[in-house]
């Protein structure tokens, strides 16, 4: 059977170990907010070093394609016009 002063001690020791798993604990988890908001913060300037060549590639495509409605349209009135004759 266990004593009053081997239960205290006990009870003492478990109260420590709680305490420094629980400050480990918190220094892990900062530890691995710091880690994902690096990895986030890469992630989104990756995607964006990325995207923004892209961005510029649509709106020069998006461009072109404009343009060559424009002159698909021209063609197409002055066929009517000359069919219209």
């Amino acid at each position: 059977m266990l004593t009053d002063g081997d239960k205290q001690w006990i009870i003492e020791h478990l109260g420590n170990l709680e305490q420094r798993f629980a400050q480990r604990l918190a220094g892990i988890e900062e530890g691995f907010g710091e880690r994902l908001e690096k990895v986030e913060t890469s992630l989104l300037t990756e995607f964006h070093k990325w995207a923004s060549p892209q961005e510029m590639r649509q709106r020069s495509h998006a461009a072109a394609i404009r343009a060559l409605d424009e002159e698909v349209e021209s063609i197409s009135e002055r066929l009517r016009k000359l069919e219209g004759r």
